[in-house]
């Protein structure tokens, strides 16, 4: 994801609890420096590990194909780097600077639940709280979890949906509003035991959305705006592209089309759920917000913007992850003693040192934001390109610069090594399909028998129509999800999406009754490297009779 794959979105490695959260959460905070204005005015030197970063840099953008990267390190309150490198638009002159804007897609999710921990701290909502008590509407396919879902719940990733679950309501964007997306958050099946899985979601985050809009009385982009961009002096953020201006400094985002050539995407908006994933930030303005995380929610002028309480809260476990192992042996110094996630944020560790961090994964961009409390630094990279092993390459220099001075790691050789290996799995995929295909069968209908319009019960309407010779897949509310069907083998099309950009061509299978008509439609993706998101193996989609009530 973004490559488009889990391990670039969420995590390079996974990991079990190992210490309670009860305990964890009886731990006071070390104590931090301040982050006054006098004490950011002067910028340290960087480290000698980092002192050749801009030629480790010009080697990370050549060897992942990023057009442009921002950069910035905090450390004991200061801002020890601010820099872009490369462009923000291939073919283009503007350089990336620190107060170039990209889009920090999940990185939101740290600012929704400082929202709903801030709005706590003035005892407008409780976190154990119920969501139906804020939300009287709110309903999930289950009645036990509906009645049970705390506000808490919302940002721990627990609740019993599968990975990515709800996902195609709003990627690509759709035209469905935050309150359509909580509203069909109702049949979204529920796979899982509640609290008892980790799996990643966004679809929470709008439920989340709506409630810090229902307390508050302001619109999810006005409360973030001027309750925590405002205090922390975040000037440039904004919580969608839809307020990008031409000429604004803003990158342009960037993927490889058909996962090869990359090449700029169209700008999109994350209108229907903001609180998981809509704001675009710089470097200069997330430095900021790092420093007020790792000053325990201090802000430059003394006050708070959020409790200590609340800080406590945000940085405990909640959520246990199962740890992985290394695609490669070169990433064994990677894997975790303990991973899982708090409050919109994940919690794992690094030569020995918490780490409380996140990435994030929009078309065209990815980015990573990592903090180690115990040593006050911070470190976020920013790309205009689907590469998530360029901002981990990145981030592990800086870290290692820090916590592990007299090593040395060529982190970019590393990944650019997983990547090509993720790629050959991704090869082999394909060839299995085609060893295993059928050439000979054809279609047990002739093509218009597989025109109409077929519903899911959460996404709603996919229509198949017939255009000459071809049929083609249109998802009603997304404009993006539009290609051409091919035949593989039987009643299994490919339909490969006129948008190439997407990665995410995919199997569609019709299965039929005893009439031999159309009883249902499947649909899967079939490259391993495509962005879980893109969740159509959730979808049960079935034809729509002509006396059916239309949405």
């Amino acid at each position: 994801m973004f490559q488009r794959q889990l391990s670039l979105r969420l995590a390079v490695c996974s990991a079990l609890l190992t210490l309670a959260t009860a305990a964890a959460a009886q731990v006071a905070p070390a104590p931090v420096p301040s982050t006054t204005a006098a004490a950011t005015a002067v910028q340290p030197a960087l480290p000698a590990q980092l002192q050749d970063f801009d030629a480790y840099m010009a080697d990370t953008l050549k060897t992942f194909k990023v057009p442009g990267i921002a950069v910035a390190i905090v450390k004991d309150g200061k801002v020890v780097l601010a820099k872009g490198y490369g462009v923000r638009e291939l073919g283009k002159p503007d350089k990336v600077d620190a107060d170039t804007l990209f889009a920090i897609a999940s990185n939101t999710k740290a600012f929704t639940a400082a929202a709903l921990q801030m709005l706590a701290d003035q005892g407008k909502l409780d976190m154990d709280g119920r969501v139906i008590d804020y939300l009287p509407g709110f309903r999930m396919s289950d009645p036990y979890v509906t009645h049970e879902m705390r506000i808490r719940d919302l940002l721990a990733h627990r609740s019993g949906l599968s990975l990515g679950a709800g996902d195609l309501l709003y990627w690509p964007p759709t035209s469905y509003t935050t309150a359509d997306v909580v509203k069909r958050l109702a049949d979204v099946p529920i796979k899982n035991s509640f609290r008892g899985h980790y799996a990643y979601d966004n679809i929470l985050f709008a439920v989340a959305t709506l409630v810090i809009e229902k307390v508050s009385g302001q619109s999810y982009a006005d409360y973030i705006r001027q309750h925590i961009f405002q205090p922390v002096g975040m000037d440039e953020s904004l919580v969608d592209m839809t307020y990008l201006k031409p000429g604004m400094d803003a990158a342009t985002g960037h993927a490889p089309y058909d996962f090869k050539d990359v090449k700029p995407v169209p700008p999109m908006a994350w209108l229907n759920d903001p609180g998981a994933g809509g704001i675009y930030a710089s470097v200069d303005d997330l430095a900021k917000w790092m420093n007020v995380q790792l000053a325990g929610g201090e802000l430059p002028d003394g006050k708070r913007l959020f409790s200590e309480k609340a800080h406590r809260e945000m940085w405990s476990m909640l959520t246990p992850i199962p740890i992985g192992k290394p695609s490669i042996p070169e990433l064994t110094p990677l894997v975790p003693q303990f991973s899982g996630y708090g409050e919109g944020w994940f919690l794992s560790d690094y030569m020995g040192k918490k780490l409380v961090w996140h990435t994030g994964g929009w078309p065209g961009f990815v980015s990573r934001l990592t903090l180690v409390p115990g040593q006050h630094l911070g470190v976020v990279v920013l790309t205009n390109q689907e590469s998530g092993a360029a901002f981990n390459a990145i981030t592990y220099r800086v870290l290692d610069a820090y916590l592990n001075p007299e090593h040395k790691t060529d982190w970019v050789a590393a990944y650019d090594k997983s990547v090509k290996k993720s790629e050959a799995r991704a090869d082999d995929s394909w060839a299995k399909h085609e060893a295993a295909r059928d050439k000979n069968a054809k279609p047990s209908l002739p093509l218009a028998g597989y025109v109409g319009t077929y519903r899911d019960p959460w996404y709603g309407d996919i229509l198949v129509s017939s255009e000459g010779s071809k049929l083609r897949l249109r998802f009603s509310k997304t404009k993006q999800l539009v290609g051409t069907m091919t035949p593989w083998q039987h009643d299994t099309f490919i339909v490969r999406w006129d948008d190439r950009s997407l990665n995410a061509d995919a199997f569609v299978n019709f299965a039929l009754d005893d009439d031999g008509h159309v009883r249902e439609m499947r649909i899967r993706p079939i490259s391993p490297m495509t962005d879980f998101s893109f969740d159509f193996q959730d979808l049960r989609p079935v034809p729509v009779q002509v006396t059916d009530k239309q949405d």
